[in-house]
């Protein structure tokens, strides 16, 4: 069988830190200094450039490692994980390329979701320890529940000050439409093959037998958590924290759940400064048919708003909800 590759194939994107971050410094000194500063500033930094590559070539010769690398991946989960399609893409990529010793710093961002798909988001970051790479969680906003087991397999967690940590629990609730469609004389019919099944059910009779097997399910998958958690950070007192509370940044860091407060822009700028810093970004390439379609729907909505937008300007509002985490 002929193999045939997939039409919108995963292509990936890195953008080197060091030198993006050194072409905005030049831009705002050019804007705020002028011509003449930037062109002595160029003409300092050229010259340490030179004494660096002078001290990496005596390296190399004394078979001194040389400066170490680092690479920032983005991880902003939804409720089924669907960004692990591309972060498993990108975690191969670096076991197959970085060296041993080299760092990878996940920004993460999830307030947890299914237990499958955030198990298989946690393993991939399994994968980068087990290559022998070092791992760092910079958690800005949120890593909850299923965000924090995938924090927890780090050597190093990050958070910043009021970043929602922890929610080490499991929550499952439905509806039950029983005894709607029993006043509308509707019957509900299920059969199945094993006691075991189906326990509760969205529109048939629970009973007390079916809750206490589904009660028995959550806390088996809860154990489970909890036995993972402790694998990787064997510090946490696990009768403390896996309450399915969850913590701010600072208390957090009371309770052993990170290690450290800061922030991820500024750890990623402090470690600029002595490594060489590489931003992965990976998607599915679009295919000719969807970037027809999408050119397409972007011409029809910029008619619609030209058309609109004196009257919405006029009507306009802002409105917000705010989740908060149980």
């Amino acid at each position: 069988m002929l193999f045939h590759p997939p039409k919108n194939p995963v292509e990936l994107k890195v953008l080197h830190l060091n030198e993006a971050q050194k072409q905005r410094r030049e831009d705002l000194m050019e804007a705020t200094q002028g011509k003449a500063a930037l062109k002595q500033f160029k003409k300092t930094m050229a010259k340490k450039a030179k004494q660096a590559l002078k001290a990496k070539t005596k390296n190399k010769k004394k078979n001194t490692d040389s400066k170490p690398q680092v690479f920032v991946l983005d991880f902003d989960g939804d409720i089924k994980a669907t960004a692990v399609k591309h972060l498993r893409e990108e975690i191969s990529t670096l076991i197959s390329t970085a060296n041993k010793g080299d760092e990878v710093v996940v920004r993460l961002e999830s307030g947890g979701g299914l237990v499958h798909g955030y198990g298989l988001a946690a393993a991939q970051l399994v994968r980068l320890k087990d290559a022998g790479l070092k791992l760092t969680v910079c958690v800005d906003k949120v890593a909850a529940s299923g965000g924090y087991m995938m924090a927890c397999v780090a050597d190093n967690v990050i958070a910043a000050p009021f970043a929602v940590i922890g929610s080490i629990g499991v929550v499952s609730q439905l509806p039950n439409f029983h005894k709607w469609l029993k006043n509308h004389d509707v019957d509900y019919e299920m059969f199945t093959a094993g006691d075991y099944k189906r326990t509760v059910t969205v529109f048939g009779e629970n009973d007390a037998e079916d809750r206490a097997k589904y009660q028995e399910e959550l806390e088996q998958t809860h154990k489970l958590f909890k036995h993972f958690v402790n694998t990787y950070r064997p510090i946490l007192d696990l009768d403390k924290v896996a309450t399915g509370e969850h913590w701010y940044g600072e208390d957090a860091l009371q309770l052993n759940l990170i290690d450290s407060l800061q922030t991820s822009d500024s750890y990623i700028l402090e470690r600029m400064e002595n490594s060489e810093v590489y931003a992965l970004h990976s998607r599915q390439k679009p295919t000719l048919a969807e970037k027809l379609g999408l050119a397409q729907a972007a011409e029809a909505t910029l008619s619609m708003v030209a058309d609109k937008l004196p009257d919405a300007l006029a009507r306009f509002e802002l409105n917000s909800r705010l989740n908060i985490l149980k």
